[in-house]
């Protein structure tokens, strides 16, 4: 339990500290904004790159990992389209909440899922990420191509923003180099090793410094509902799919911390350049990141992982 929370907590440390930079004013908001697209373009995909290059894609864990992951988010995402008519809201507000069920932290999940199952665990966490990153990013640039404000249907601007997303690139190189069986070199993995720990470092502190409590209470049950299911209902789904397809404990355990993920802070930013309701979604990333704090543990004691 306590190795458990000495990993863990460090997480959340992390997050509080980019707010509290955030909130004493330590860099101008042009100097976050520099700070976010270094560790988007840069830091982020050569943390994912070898990440997903070194995962054993041909293990028990990896189909059921990537089938549960991947098999009950497009659930949700069929229900939660299927559900608009019935949540009348405008088409910028659903596209917040469509995100908000569905879109996860990866630099909550990875760290969190080294510090439960260890070097072990992350290979098979960067077979969910690697599944999952693409698969999210596209589904969510599509519903904003679809009812964002002043999108129109704008398909074009939906596939050029997928075209130039990191996350989808770093993964698909760190796949096809895995399926070709290359080796990595000395010389790669110290650059990848020295920049690996600065993309976890960075990400949750500008995490922490994106998140926005203002907008919490403004829309208190959407919020709510929002993070019900993306914080309970999905992990518990996912774990319990995983288990279905005959993944062993660690498969499952992977699953459910991939659901249990708060929401993306890179959510703002896309509601806000493609026409969301970005206070509803900065909302909805802020309180899924406090109450994760909570239902993380809670999930992995009821689970018996702690």
């Amino acid at each position: 339990m306590n190795g458990l929370l000495a990993g863990i907590v460090p997480v959340f440390a992390m997050i509080a500290l980019g707010w509290g930079l955030k909130q004493v004013r330590f860099l101008a908001d042009d100097g976050w904004r520099a700070v976010e697209r270094l560790t988007y373009f840069v830091f982020y995909p050569a943390f994912l790159v070898p990440a997903v290059w070194g995962a054993d894609f041909s293990a028990g864990t990896a189909g059921p990992v990537a089938l549960s992951t991947i098999g009950v988010s497009l659930l949700v995402v069929a229900l939660t389209i299927l559900a608009k008519p019935a949540l009348r809201l405008p088409d910028p507000s659903f596209t917040s909440v469509f995100q908000g069920v569905v879109r996860w932290n990866g630099f909550v999940f990875l760290p969190v899922a080294t510090a439960v199952f260890g070097p072990a665990g992350l290979g098979t966490a960067a077979v969910a990420f690697g599944v999952l990153a693409p698969a999210l990013n596209v589904m969510c640039v599509l519903a904003l191509a679809r009812w964002g404000a002043g999108q129109g249907g704008g398909w074009r601007l939906a596939l050029h923003s997928l075209g130039r997303n990191p996350i989808i690139w770093a993964c698909a190189i760190g796949a096809v180099l895995n399926l070709a069986g290359l080796p990595t070199h000395p010389m790669l993995d110290g650059v990848f090793e020295l920049m690996g720990p600065g993309a976890i470092a960075l990400g949750l502190i500008t995490a922490g410094a994106g998140l926005s409590f203002r907008y919490a209470a403004a829309r208190p049950v959407t919020i709510a509902t929002v993070a019900a299911i993306k914080l309970l209902v999905l992990p518990v789904a996912m774990f319990w799919l995983c288990g279905w397809l005959g993944g062993d404990r660690t498969a499952q355990g992977v699953a459910l911390l991939a659901g249990a993920a708060p929401g993306a802070a890179a959510s703002y930013v896309l509601a806000r350049q493609m026409g969301g309701d970005a206070p509803l979604v900065a909302g909805v990333v802020a309180f899924t990141t406090v109450a994760s704090a909570a239902t993380i543990p809670l999930l992995l004691g009821l689970f018996g992982y702690i």
